[in-house]
């Protein structure tokens, strides 16, 4: 029996935002990866490991949490300037 149109619709809607949830935190990759340019070898180990993380996240919340995918991003862009802020105010990291 197929499922009524208003439950797919929600799901495509789930589908198209989780989508734009990974999206939107591949853009913040390059950023983890300049970090090179100002912190040290271990804090872009750190920070590459926690985007990895949230990325496998992305992946596994797609279609359990898609609404919560699209967080992912903002949480990734926090972590990353809260670093690098801290790091240059706490460890001295210049460019």
């Amino acid at each position: 029996m197929s499922q009524p149109v208003h439950h797919s619709g929600a799901k495509v809607l789930g589908h198209v935002v989780a989508g734009l949830g990974v999206v939107l935190l591949l853009a913040t990759f390059p950023f983890y990866l300049a970090s090179g340019l100002s912190a040290p070898l271990w804090a872009i180990i750190v920070l590459l490991l926690f985007w990895a993380g949230l990325f496998l996240l992305a992946i596994r919340w797609f279609r359990k949490r898609p609404y919560w995918v699209i967080c992912l991003p903002v949480l990734a862009v926090a972590i990353w300037v809260g670093a690098m802020t801290a790091g240059e105010q706490l460890l001295g990291w210049t460019a």
